[in-house]
């Protein structure tokens, strides 16, 4: 076995000459990695990144109002602006050279360092377009100041040619940057995408209300399918709303409206806009920026606007008296959303070159102060908006709760998997696609051998249940787990519940809640619609949920028959039907059981006849309906005294 201590001798000297100097852009291309990221595509695409933040700087400083990039046949791009131009003049301290050879050969040189030229700006440590030269198989700028075109080659990070005058020019200005990725670095099976390099020119153009961005690509590279055009104008007057306006335009949204604005930050330190919006469901979406860079991994500006959602939202609940507001995280009212935040600020820091994470300690309260007046006004000033919000995050605060408390009992039981089966009390129909399909979930064994002897079979289910089933809003998480007709009806829709719930997988185009029409009937659909409210909310608002309609009465006079489904039916039936010649029999059915299956069928289940009523959560009244399910189902008594109270005399006749 070696011993790690033990002191070996080599036949080589270690000595002053081997000692390397790297000069010039040598280190970038020997370490490519400590510069932008890697050598892969994600690298690869950060080469444009970079030259086309040198031009949104440009823009964002008020220099420049267009910026033109544009993919050639051979894998080469060329990004323009009509800015103010490279300065080409010698430099002071390198007078036989000109500032823009000093700019694209020398590390840690540029503009960026103070606030003279830029007052924000994304580059920090002047490295940016050095780089993507040493990086470049070859390179070309072209700079157009004071009606003249200059034009200088690269190769590798080294000069091919000297700066040139190449002839006037009366209505050009500003700086073209074009280069072609060294295969040497990225391989030649790495190549510049359109669609990826198209998506960043316009994410940038919304990053930038001021600026109009052009776009054109060589016909040669454009592939089906990739939504990339020839050519194309990106301007968008709406700035960052108008790109979550557009993004979201198929999501069902809590909010009608966006929260966005834009607002100076304290103390002369830069300005910030943002856009957010809550979806109904599915996953949220974060997206930062700085200075128009991209901050893929969040950083204090995220942790700003973050703040200000999550004090603001818990303080509106405060106002309207919403105990359960205080429970509220920024993992319910931020993460779940779909935000998007860009920043200017002065003296940016970020983590690494490619600048994935801005850490200025100062910049998460800045956001935060700036925004947090702005929301509050927001939620103020449209009560219907804010007590939506409240409400959804109020439920994700309690789907986060039951997720945990999942968490801890599967680390406590242990349990066995075994494969998926159907209740065998379901009687399923015949056809597997859900289109057209619909369960009926009706009340104990005998309504549900009426049902199934009266269903049509291919498209009909039948799920009896037995009596009323338990009242989830006020059971615990795991009496609801351990009932065995909610595991039923779960199992037998197949679409899971809480954060698991997916409309797609489930079974049924309707779930038909199908009870006596009675007292008894009337609160065991009250608990099933309390079931699906708390546990499957997404299948009533994705208009999933139904209640049958069968009849109290039966009014027959001779041949003539007519049902009716309460005593005002059936006295607006016998007014209206039937005439006073011969004895008219009323019969009340006792029951869904009771009822004959031709009946049942002829007046609850045949599809043109019957009358369903679809179960939804008005628009604008989100919160008050969990409330409202609150004070009827949940675990204090007081709350249904008090609506008792309220309602009394509201009511005519009581069915006891």
């Amino acid at each position: 076995m070696t011993d790690l201590f033990e002191t070996t001798t080599t036949s080589t000297d270690y000595s002053a000459k081997d000692i390397e100097v790297l000069e010039g852009l040598e280190p970038v291309r020997l370490r490519p990695g400590m510069y932008v990221g890697g050598t892969d595509d994600r690298a690869l695409h950060h080469l444009v990144a970079e030259v086309l933040d040198n031009s949104m700087d440009e823009a964002v400083a008020g220099h420049a109002s267009r910026i033109e990039i544009q993919m050639y046949a051979d894998g080469s791009v060329a990004i323009s602006d009509n800015g103010r131009g490279i300065p080409i003049d010698p430099h002071p301290k390198y007078q036989d050279k000109s500032a823009l050879e000093i700019i694209l050969t020398t590390l840690h040189s540029g503009g960026k360092f103070n606030s003279k030229a830029y007052e924000t700006s994304g580059g920090l440590h002047g490295v940016g377009v050095s780089v993507v030269n040493a990086l470049s198989e070859w390179l070309t700028v072209e700079v157009a100041r004071d009606k003249q075109i200059w034009r200088q080659s690269f190769s590798r990070g080294k000069t091919t040619s000297a700066l040139e005058n190449v002839g006037p020019t009366n209505n050009r200005r500003g700086t073209k940057v074009t280069f072609f990725p060294d295969h040497e670095i990225f391989g030649a099976s790495h190549n510049l995408k359109p669609a990826r390099l198209y998506q960043l020119a316009k994410s940038k153009a919304y990053l930038f209300r001021g600026v109009e961005i052009r776009w054109q690509c060589a016909t040669e590279l454009l592939r089906e399918g990739d939504g990339v055009l020839e050519k194309d104008v990106f301007h968008f007057p709406g700035g960052l709303n108008d790109y979550l306006t557009t993004a979201l335009e198929k999501r069902s949204r809590v909010t009608e409206e966006n929260f966005h604005g834009a607002s100076p930050l304290a103390d002369e330190m830069g300005r910030v806009e943002w856009a957010v919006s809550w979806p109904e469901y599915g996953d949220g979406n974060i997206r930062s920026y700085c200075n128009t860079v991209p901050t893929p991994a969040g950083g204090t500006h995220e942790s700003g606007i973050r703040a200000a959602l999550l004090k603001g939202i818990k303080a509106y609940g405060e106002l309207i008296g919403n105990k359960k507001a205080a429970a509220i995280t920024g993992e319910d009212i931020f993460i779940n959303s779909c935000s998007l935040i860009s920043v200017f600020i002065k003296n940016p820091q970020f983590q690494g070159q490619t600048k994935d994470k801005l850490t200025n300690a100062e910049a998460a309260k800045l956001v935060e102060n700036a925004i947090r007046d702005h929301f509050d006004h927001w939620l103020s000033g449209s009560p219907t908006m804010a007590n939506d919000l409240l409400a959804w995050a109020l439920e994700r605060a309690e789907e986060r709760q039951r997720r945990r408390e999942e968490k801890d009992v599967k680390r406590k039981t242990a349990t066995n998997k075994r494969k998926l089966r159907l209740p065998g009390k379901l009687a399923d129909c015949s056809q597997d696609a859900p289109d057209g399909t619909e369960i009926y979930i009706v009340e104990g064994d005998s309504a549900g051998g009426s049902a199934k002897q009266a269903r049509d079979r291919k498209t009909q289910a039948i799920l009896p249940i037995r009596g009323k089933i338990l009242n989830v809003a006020s059971a615990t998480r795991d009496k609801i787990r351990a009932n065995q007709e909610i595991a039923d009806i779960t199992l037998a829709l197949g679409c899971g519940v809480g954060d698991k719930y997916d409309d797609d997988a489930l079974r049924y185009e309707k779930i038909i809640i199908m009870t006596d029409a009675d007292v008894d009937g009337a609160h065991i659909a009250t608990l099933l619609i309390t079931l699906f409210y708390q546990e499957m909310p997404e299948l009533i608002k994705n208009g999933h949920l139904y209640l049958a309609q069968p009849p109290l009465y039966r009014i027959a006079q001779g041949g003539k028959v007519h049902y009716g489904r309460d005593d005002q039916h059936k006295d607006e039936l016998i007014a209206r039907e039937f005439n006073g010649r011969g004895k008219i029999e009323i019969s009340r059915f006792k029951g869904l059981g009771e009822m004959p299956a031709a009946q049942l069928k002829e007046t609850t289940m045949n599809r043109d006849k019957r009358t369903l009523l679809r179960v939804v959560i008005p628009e604008g009244a989100r919160l008050e309906t969990s409330e409202r399910v609150n004070q009827l189902m949940g675990k204090k008594p007081e709350l249904r005294f008090q609506f008792i109270q309220e309602n009394a005399d509201k009511v005519n006749e009581l069915d006891i």
